[in-house]
């Protein structure tokens, strides 16, 4: 039994627990949980655990691997721009602290060597490799310090993939990562499936030994706790192996994974891939990986602009990261790549800050903080905007001149000037006639033309 002083709460804490490897014979599949012919079953044990908010917490990116296995792959010239915003983004604190890249294209070899010809610190550039002697040997000559190493934890990938056993599994793993040492490269060991494995009978043993192998080598192994179907949940007291503060916590006071080698890789099945990012974080996490747009396997990943929001929120400030080029990023990402963006998604979407009801127009109109979520304009380089349709009104249609055309103060219009009264009027006749699409931007810059010279000429004016 050891009893020991804790550098945390500076209390004496008792902690007999040092779990083995469960070398089972037959997978568990927690079936009860996964029925797999139902929707899987969040089951409580009501065991609670302390929230463990680490002093420094990061971001890392997975947008040139993960996020390029769900569509057509980046050029290199488009992942080195990306790359740059990337590194504006994080600021120079590097809260973006890491970005992963594939190396086996000649493609993404080029563009990852463009992009460390940069000499930027953040985000440092990292891998994602196959287990291979050869894998090592090639990562290391280009010059990159850490790579990410697949070890896959459940038993439906040790048992139903691979046809191992868990005492097989423990011990390939642990040799891949002796030899990621060997070759000069920091190992980050990817736990895949982590929300459906057996926490106790094989995670915790085998993080232990990573520790021990960490401890022994002097070099830092980190562990990314991967919830590769989205099964993560974030209430209180909900039961492992699908808890997200119960792994984190698991990992850091069974297995001794500190917090800044602890790292959380979600996914959105079921709509919580950013609140158990954050929930990662709260509980001891000290990175939270995410993509861009959220674009990844299947509903994707946690979106990496959605966790810039998250840590401001957190820590009360973006810490010198630069949020305007979360709008560059997405616009770069839509018109360069060709990606079909849906309009509602939160910060990025063409929609994000619009309103169609004319009531909330007329509210906008008056004090955009009524019905716009923050400044977007400020923050995002985004201002509040109306669609014009046969719900808009005449604040809609004066809102959507004066953030079309940037006025502001004695230059805005309101609902009273004659040009939008004739524009509402223009409006009516054609959903009179059977419109049932909204007015296009095309189509109010032409109505301004014809109905609003004189706002246009004080423009004009003002320009000169």
């Amino acid at each position: 039994m050891d009893i020991k002083l804790s550098p945390k709460n500076n209390l004496l804490e008792q902690d007999p627990y040092e779990y083995e490897l469960h070398d089972v014979e037959k997978p568990e599949l927690f079936r009860e949980m996964f029925p797999y012919s139902e929707v899987p079953k969040i089951a409580y044990n009501y065991r609670r655990v302390p929230m463990n908010m680490p002093q420094d917490i990061f971001i890392t990116d997975t947008s040139f691997r993960d996020g390029q296995q769900s569509r057509a792959p980046y050029t290199a010239e488009q992942m080195v721009e990306i790359y740059k915003m990337l590194h504006k983004l994080g600021g120079e604190k590097g809260i973006i602290r890491q970005t992963e890249f594939f190396v086996y294209s000649k493609k993404d070899r080029d563009a990852l060597e463009r992009c460390m010809e940069l000499g930027y610190e953040f985000p440092e550039i990292t891998t994602w490799i196959r287990a291979s002697k050869q894998d090592f040997a090639l990562v290391r000559d280009i010059g990159i310090k850490e790579t990410g190493i697949l070890v896959s934890c459940s038993d439906y990938h040790i048992f139903n993939k691979m046809g191992l056993t868990r005492r097989q599994a423990l011990d390939k793993y642990l040799g891949i990562v002796k030899d990621a040492i060997d070759a000069g490269l920091r190992p980050r060991c990817h736990f895949e499936d982590i929300t459906r494995a057996d926490f106790y009978g094989f995670v915790v043993p085998f993080a232990t030994q990573l520790m021990k192998l960490s401890k022994e080598s002097g070099i830092p192994i980190k562990i990314r706790a991967c919830d590769t179907m989205g099964y993560g949940v974030p209430y209180i007291g909900v039961a492992l192996p699908r808890s997200v503060s119960g792994i984190i916590y698991g990992l850091q006071h069974y297995a001794g994974v500190p917090s800044e080698m602890l790292e959380w890789h979600g996914h959105n099945d079921f709509y919580k891939g950013v609140v158990n990012a954050t929930t990662a974080w709260l509980y001891g996490a000290g990175a939270v990986n995410c993509s861009l747009l959220g674009i990844g396997e299947r509903t994707g990943n946690v979106p990496l602009e959605a966790m810039v929001f998250e840590y401001a929120s957190l820590r009360g400030t973006f810490d010198g990261m630069n949020p305007t080029v979360i709008t560059d990023i997405a616009d770069y990402i839509v018109n360069e790549t060709g990606y079909d963006l849906s309009p509602m998604t939160p910060f990025v979407g063409r929609n994000f800050n619009l309103t169609r009801a004319g009531i909330h127009a007329d509210g906008l109109l008056k004090d955009q903080e009524i019905y716009n979520i923050f400044d977007t304009e400020k923050i995002l380089n985004r201002p509040a905007m109306v669609a014009v349709s046969n719900v808009s009104g005449l604040a809609g249609i004066a809102m959507w001149i004066n953030n079309y055309y940037r006025l502001k103060g004695d230059m805005a219009v309101t609902k009273k000037d004659k040009c939008v009264e004739l524009i509402k009027e223009w409006v009516d006749r054609e959903y009179a006639e059977g419109r049932i699409t909204v007015i296009s931007d095309e189509e109010l810059v032409a109505l301004m033309h014809l109905y609003g010279k004189d706002v246009l000429d004080r423009i004009d004016g003002k320009k000169k």
